[in-house]
């Protein structure tokens, strides 16, 4: 997510936004209110079409309000990478404002964002999970838990007394930017009674 987000009111002019949009080199950018909720998103594609409709004689100049495109799809800041993607895909959108509880803009997350987010090696993914996950949000030692990564999709493998601990890191581990699977290989626990192999 990007928290320096360029934004324009409704009433600025088509121009000013053509202007924008050239300057920090981007392609769209939210409208909003003055309470910065979001209003909806205007785009470079508006635009074109917002003049076409005009020429040739193009009378006028429309404000933002006139071109945007509303209502805004947004997310919020907890959202899942995937599911944002997923959102950006079935809506045909390029961005997605992220807005608080209180539908109020902080942030942006493009198509761009998300294309560095899955491209995050699998090297990077299972140190995050050993280091601040394994050892750090469950407290023990890294090598407690086997942690390997293929293609985004990581597995987790222990003792079957770490059964819990596993299953609490599988799920932590869904939450990691890059995640597209989590796998647990734990050894099933045998009936009481039952000596267990090896």
């Amino acid at each position: 997510m990007t928290d320096d987000v360029v934004t324009v009111s409704e009433t600025t002019p088509s121009t000013d936004v053509a202007r924008l949009l050239d300057r920090h080199g981007i392609s769209g950018l939210p409208v909003i209110d003055r309470d910065d909720k979001v209003l909806g998103v205007v785009s470079a594609s508006d635009l074109v079409r917002e003049r076409a409709a005009r020429w040739p004689d193009g009378a006028g100049e429309a404000p933002v309000r006139e071109v945007m495109s509303t209502p805004a799809v947004t997310v919020h800041p907890e959202q899942r990478v995937p599911d944002a993607a997923r959102l950006m895909e079935r809506r045909g959108v390029e961005r997605l404002p992220v807005v608080d509880e209180e539908d109020r803009l902080i942030g942006i997350v493009t198509r761009r964002d998300l294309l560095r987010v899955f491209l995050r090696g699998d090297d990077e993914i299972r140190r995050q999970v050993s280091e601040e996950i394994v050892a750090g949000e469950l407290g023990l030692p890294p090598e407690a838990v086997g942690v390997f990564v293929r293609d985004g999709v990581v597995t987790l493998a222990g003792d079957a007394e770490l059964r819990g601990a596993i299953a609490r890191a599988g799920f932590a581990a869904w939450r990691l930017d890059g995640v597209v699977g989590v796998v647990n290989l734990v050894p099933p626990v045998p009936p009481e009674g039952v000596a267990r192999p090896g």
